[in-house]
């Protein structure tokens, strides 16, 4: 999984936003348990402290939990992950129709280039 940082952007916060997206796309699914912070950071090419850091912000967003001497492991609450990924989708089609009224386009012609889209 090779990253591309922003240097304008702490990268603990890219890290964090990384992995939600992997949270709520299901690349870790409910219940899974997570590579180790070694292992991340090393798949990630970070420092261990930063990738650290980054997972102690989705463990306090309670999207992680920790069993010691067992790991790091995706919340088994589902709702929360739904709800993240509600929040998401909604932050992504507010920023399109956002970019679209800038350049003059209405909600309903915006609609139309997004059915226009192939897969």
């Amino acid at each position: 999984m090779e990253l591309t940082f922003d240097n304008n952007i702490p990268i603990y916060i890219q890290l964090l936003e990384y992995m939600k997206i992997y949270l709520i796309s299901g690349v870790f699914k409910s219940g899974d348990k997570l590579p180790s912070v070694r292992d991340f950071a090393t798949t990630f090419k970070v420092n261990p402290n930063t990738m650290q850091k980054a997972l102690a912000e989705l463990e306090s967003m309670k999207l992680i939990y920790t069993e010691r001497t067992n790991g790091k492991y995706v919340t088994k609450d589902k709702k929360l992950i739904e709800k993240l990924k509600d929040e998401y989708a909604m932050t992504l089609a507010k920023s399109y129709f956002q970019g679209m009224k800038r350049i003059g386009l209405s909600k309903a012609d915006s609609i139309k280039y997004l059915e226009r889209v192939d897969d």
